[in-house]
């Protein structure tokens, strides 16, 4: 029997290698240019890539290896595994393929190609972010906030007929919903991730008190108002994933005569990673049509990285570059021997957390110094509101992306329900931040996650967790991170070369030492040392199945575990896909 798979594999290899390299081309064409000609042949290429994963006949065979045929061999194992998983998501019938692959091409093209109007002038999500990071004047402010939700207009209806769409095919699959069959396909537990989530926001509820009351102090200060009425145009960007500008620092003159590709191949140089072959073949500075986001993609799983980006010489570009390059090294340096569909990072979470450990180094003060050419006296006198900014930055982050894992899943429970409210009421209760009197906008629909990469947020949050103990163990065990060849090596050696031989929880171990665990960052969040935990990890709780509908009899690939922090203090008062065969980019967050 595993020759039989084997000899599968071979054939399964010949049918979609080609396909998935075609959609991988015709994807960076279409987000380059914004062509509808690119737009079609997306579309059409979709549809094709799901039909041979749509086969029942294909699906029973694997199903029927993975139950009681699985191979000695760990690669084909793993393969197997990772197939059985996309041809049970993958079970379709060809009326909801063409549907799905017509739908989000055209919801795809519609934001690679909006601009928001500001006094009757379309501009870029760049330069609404400049007007939330720069200017004082509250009516231009809150146009431009405004302006950067007009996409949530648009998209809604379709939005919502996707999120139908989605759970119609995982119901008739087996799962409850969406989210549900989207756990299941990124080998995480749903049960022990909310209870993750939970426990994270209580965890550092008193530390957001903390550090969003000096927030907001500031910012009234800068604006004249009350704290209490500060609206979601007082701060930064469009969704408050960021920290806005604070006084007694601005990096943003640090990178304004800077070339900021140069920054970021001298970075990845002195830990002896190469990018230049990545660089010439990448798409890195704005125009019309161009898609506004960042991402990183392997085209064809043999080398052919690529990184588009919007480029302006500023920090958040800053941080992006070495974002997203994080993604692309990553690829780079997974062993280009392994076979096709283990030629890639573990999970979609994992490569996360490298992006956001070299993100994270344009706040670094030792990168500061050593790259970036700050003059010790000036970073001495940074040092504090740097500290307090990095910590600001995750919690930022965190408080952010629980509201979008929160609203996906309500969302995909019940999409007819009012959506509008829900979100609100999940951005006052994890950011704090209140909602415009009388809005009753569609602006969930204005990210572009939630119609087009849905279920991935928990990728953020746990590729943050990983990060901080991937960080912890290089600390320890290496002396640090910048200009360290040794951690360099680590990382190529302990999370990329093994590209998808193992579950996410495997890899995170087997680089590690422990299991994915929270205390590293909670230790950073709230200003201690983030050391490496020394304690033993405890083992992990028990599985619970993914939500399915009642009558669903499906297989259930065993899952990873999220191991939470160890210890509980008592809670402040509460207030107010990853695809493991397809080849896709890793959009920007």
């Amino acid at each position: 029997m595993p020759a039989a798979f084997a000899d599968f594999l071979q054939g399964h290899l010949g049918t979609v290698e080609p396909l998935f390299l075609k959609s991988a081309q015709t994807w960076w064409s279409l987000h380059t240019t914004g062509k509808e000609e690119y737009a079609k042949e997306a579309e059409r290429l979709s549809r094709e890539i799901q039909k041979v994963y749509a086969s029942g006949e294909d699906c029973r065979l694997v199903k029927e290896w993975w139950d009681n045929a699985r191979p000695a061999d760990p690669l084909l194992r793993r393969q197997l595994q990772l197939l059985h998983i996309e041809y049970t998501c993958g079970q379709k019938p060809a009326e909801d393929i063409e549907a799905l692959a017509r739908l989000e091409t055209e919801v795809n093209q519609l934001y690679t190609n909006f601009r928001g109007r500001v006094g009757g002038k379309e501009l870029s999500n760049n330069e609404l972010n400049d007007i939330l990071k720069k200017s004082n004047d509250m009516a231009v402010r809150k146009e431009a906030w405004e302006a950067s939700k007009q996409i949530g207009q648009l998209a809604e209806a379709k939005v919502r007929e996707l999120a139908h769409l989605r759970n119609k095919i995982a119901k008739r699959i087996g799962f409850e919903d969406h989210f549900a069959l989207a756990m299941f396909a990124n080998e995480i537990d749903e049960k022990q991730l909310f209870g993750l989530l939970n426990d994270l926001k209580e965890k550092t509820d008193p530390v957001w008190k903390e550090l969003k009351g000096g927030l907001d102090a500031e910012l009234a200060k800068r604006f004249q108002v009350k704290p209490e009425e500060l609206r979601p145009w007082h701060y930064a960007d469009p969704f408050f994933q960021e920290v806005p500008p604070l006084s007694g620092i601005d990096l943003d003159p640090l990178f304004a005569e800077a070339s900021l590709e140069d920054l970021t191949t001298r970075t990845y140089d002195s830990i002896g990673m190469d990018i230049r072959d990545i660089l010439l073949r990448s798409d890195l500075y704005e125009r019309a049509g161009k898609d506004q986001h960042a991402f990183c993609t392997h085209i064809d799983r043999k080398g052919d990285i690529r990184v588009l980006c919007n480029v302006r010489k500023d920090a958040r570009w800053m941080e992006t570059m070495l974002h997203e390059f994080g993604h692309a090294v990553y690829d780079k340096y997974t062993d280009m021997t392994l076979p096709y569909f283990l030629r890639g990072p573990a999970h979609s979470l994992t490569t996360e957390a490298i992006a956001i450990l070299f993100g994270n180094l344009a706040e670094n003060p030792d990168w500061l110094r050593e790259f970036a050419g700050v003059p010790k006296e000036k970073l001495a006198a940074l040092s504090g509101p740097l500290a307090q900014r990095l910590r600001l930055s995750r919690l930022i982050f965190l408080r952010w992306a629980l509201v979008v894992v929160f609203f996906e899943r309500e969302m995909y429970r019940n999409p007819d329900r009012e959506l509008n409210q829900l979100w609100w009421e999940l951005v006052e209760r994890f950011q704090w931040v209140k909602r415009p009197e009388g809005r009753n906008a569609p602006d969930y629909a204005a990210k572009i996650h939630v119609a087009l990469v849905p279920c991935y947020y928990q990728n953020y949050i746990l590729g943050n967790l990983m990060a901080s103990q991937v960080l912890a163990h290089a600390r320890a065990k290496l002396g640090g991170f910048v200009r360290n060849p040794a951690a360099g090596r680590f990382l190529i050696d302990r999370v990329f070369r093994p590209g998808a031989t193992k579950p996410w929880n495997d890899l995170v171990a087997h680089a590690t030492g422990t299991p994915l665990q929270a205390d590293a960052w909670v230790s950073e969040v709230k200003g201690a040392s983030g050391k490496a935990p020394a304690a033993k990890p405890k083992p992990a709780p028990p599985k619970a199945a993914p939500r399915k509908a009642a009558k669903a009899k499906r297989p259930v690939a065993k899952k990873a575990a999220v191991k939470k922090p160890a210890a509980k203090p008592k809670a402040a008062p509460k207030k107010g896909r990853r695809q493991p065969v397809k080849t896709v980019g890793k959009k920007r967050r």
